[in-house]
């Protein structure tokens, strides 16, 4: 029983330390999105309806990636 114990306890170690490695992988992804929108951003602000939306989603990824930073 011990042993099964010890079994599952390394299991979930394993699992909690993927978790916390996917969570930066993620964290930084975002990071070099909002980087990227930045530059869109700029680009794109002034011009048509199309570029208005794409500033929209833009903004949301940066939020996304505000709201990721404390997992990296």
């Amino acid at each position: 029983m011990k042993r099964r114990v010890k079994e599952l306890e390394m299991t979930l170690q394993n699992c909690e330390m993927r978790i916390e490695f996917l969570e930066a992988k993620v964290a930084d992804y975002l990071q070099t999105l909002a980087v990227q929108a930045n530059i869109l951003s700029v680009k794109y602000e002034l011009e048509s309806d199309r570029g208005q939306e794409l500033v929209s989603l833009l903004r949301k990824i940066k939020a996304l990636s505000v709201r990721a930073k404390p997992y990296m």
